[in-house]
């Protein structure tokens, strides 16, 4: 009797256990449902949560555990111009070697024009159908889309749109 007391006592427990785990995978899970696209350019902690809730939302047919992710700087202070100008280097680096199928390249910023055009000047001269099974993400203004598009085609890649 006592050990039947015990087992069932280590069962509640257990279940108890379970249970709260489950609300707090909820919560969590409500929590990253509630991220809203900042008002503010100079929310960068605001913009990086957005995108990346944005990037994880569009990780189908992704096998990769990381896309490359690429936030895109508002402004026109010279330290926002020099990191639009690292980042554009870096991407057609990363454009120039390829990335291999499975990946995501995903670009997002607070001024889509801005994104759109890195994106652009990083695709131009890019290997004719050097980009098949990679996905590349563009979270931007309808207005941008088009452009971006018409870039990212050459190479094959599988093309996603997000309207921020």
């Amino acid at each position: 009797m006592r050990k039947i007391l015990m087992v069932a006592a280590l069962g509640l427990g257990v279940a108890l256990s379970l249970g709260g785990c489950h609300k707090k995978e909820a919560a969590v899970t409500q929590q990253v449902a509630a991220v809203q696209r900042p008002t503010s350019p100079t929310d960068i902690q605001g913009w990086q949560a957005y995108l990346s809730q944005v990037v994880q939302n569009n990780m189908q047919g992704v096998s990769a555990s990381s896309p490359y992710v690429y936030f895109v700087p508002a402004g026109t202070d010279a330290m926002d111009v020099a990191e639009r100008q690292r980042q554009l280097e870096q991407v057609q680096g990363v454009v120039a070697r390829t990335v291999l199928p499975g990946n995501m390249l995903a670009f997002g910023g607070p001024d889509s024009a801005l994104t759109a055009k890195m994106i652009e000047d990083s695709f131009t001269g890019a290997v004719a159908g050097s980009f098949k099974g990679v996905t590349v993400l563009f979270i931007g203004d309808k207005a941008d889309d088009a452009a971006v598009q018409k870039a990212v085609a050459p190479t094959s890649a599988t093309y996603k749109f997000v309207q921020m």
